[in-house]
């Protein structure tokens, strides 16, 4: 079983800003700093943060899903303004899923607005189907929510 979830936010700011917190380290730091209570803790294991790099991401203690999970940098691509990463070990590849993929893009709207989208993209063995209703996209709404005050409060 294949499915794709989506959302998507506008922004009051140019594309290119939105990048530059997007696409580098500084994403990592703030999601720690601003969103404890969703991500406890992303180490960056091999790599230094862009395309191939592997990171461990830990959840918070006693927020009722996975401990942790190892997911892998796939694309980085910054005339795009998009990043691509697969969960490589634990969390939905122990319920069952053969592929959970999180898709980020800035996309332009205008000299001044951008829309910001999360896609999750999974593939889930027919046993396990009834897990497919794990999936949710309310965890990055939140971080692009945080992250559009951050960038509109920051804005040059």
């Amino acid at each position: 079983m294949f499915g794709t979830v989506s959302e998507e936010m506008e922004v009051q700011v140019p594309a290119s800003e939105a990048w530059k917190l997007y696409s580098t380290h500084s994403l990592i730091k703030f999601v720690e700093e601003k969103l404890s209570n969703v991500i406890h803790k992303i180490e960056i294991l091999e790599g230094d943060g862009g395309a191939g790099s592997i990171l461990k991401v830990s959840l918070p203690p006693g927020s009722g899903g996975f401990a942790s999970y190892k997911e892998k940098l796939t694309k980085c691509d910054d005339e795009k303004r998009l990043k691509e990463a697969e969960v490589i070990e634990g969390a939905f590849l122990d319920v069952g899923f053969t592929l959970y993929r999180v898709r980020f893009e800035v996309i332009e709207k205008s000299e001044s607005s951008c829309i910001t989208k999360y896609t999750i993209e999974y593939e889930v063995k027919e046993e396990a189907a009834a897990n497919a209703s794990m999936v949710s996209v309310q965890p990055l709404v939140t971080i692009m929510g945080v992250a559009a005050d951050h960038l509109i409060k920051n804005k040059k």
